[in-house]
């Protein structure tokens, strides 16, 4: 089999389930709508609605992946606070790839689940997470992983700097926005303050 087959065969795998992904606005879950699995189309069959030919499905697009700069709330040494890791879609075109996101945190700092979305998972002790959002994000519209985080019992108070956020995608043509910085500021309590 030529290599055009062999990627044309795997390309027509993808397509037997037929399902939509459908990617909303930011904080909101993407959605897969599949048939059953006795109304997906045989193999080698194109699923309803997408084109015959698996190239032409496969194509890029020409999307712009970018991210904004969030700094989470303050928190207090040993306390807790989130990080909202926001990525949108300046266009002209949809996503046609999935794309990933990877947050790097600052020294004292850990992930603590659940995440959001689910497939987010933790690396290095804690100190990376990486989450994956499927393609057919359109232009002008965001994702957002929720990530919580735990600051060390023994981290200083002031401004904790050296956590990122970063997006890749295979047909995100301008990368030169694709990671952001951020900052935690520790401060001696967030609780109420006292009423004089």
């Amino acid at each position: 089999m030529t290599r055009s087959g062999s990627v044309r065969k795997l390309l027509g795998r993808s397509l037997v389930t037929g399902c939509v992904v459908a990617v909303l606005a930011a904080g909101q879950a993407a959605g897969a709508v599949c048939p059953p699995d006795d109304k997906a189309p045989v193999s080698g069959e194109a699923a309803p609605g997408t084109t015959a030919d698996p190239a032409v499905a496969a194509a890029p697009s020409d999307s712009d992946l970018y991210v904004v700069r969030i700094d989470p709330d303050p928190a207090a040494p040993g306390g807790t606070t989130v990080l909202h890791a926001f990525v949108g879609n300046l266009g002209p075109d949809r996503t046609a790839s999935p794309f990933t996101v990877v947050i790097t945190l600052p020294a004292g700092v850990t992930a603590e689940g659940p995440f959001f979305p689910e497939n987010c998972y933790e690396f290095q002790n804690g100190h990376r997470v990486r989450c994956t959002f499927p393609a057919g994000l359109p232009k002008f519209r965001s994702a957002t992983a929720l990530i919580p985080l735990r600051l060390s019992p023994d981290v200083p108070l002031g401004t904790l700097a050296g956590g990122y956020v970063a997006v890749r995608g295979d047909d995100d043509r301008v990368e030169s926005n694709n990671r952001q910085p951020f900052t935690i500021e520790v401060v001696e309590s967030t609780g109420p303050r006292p009423i004089v």
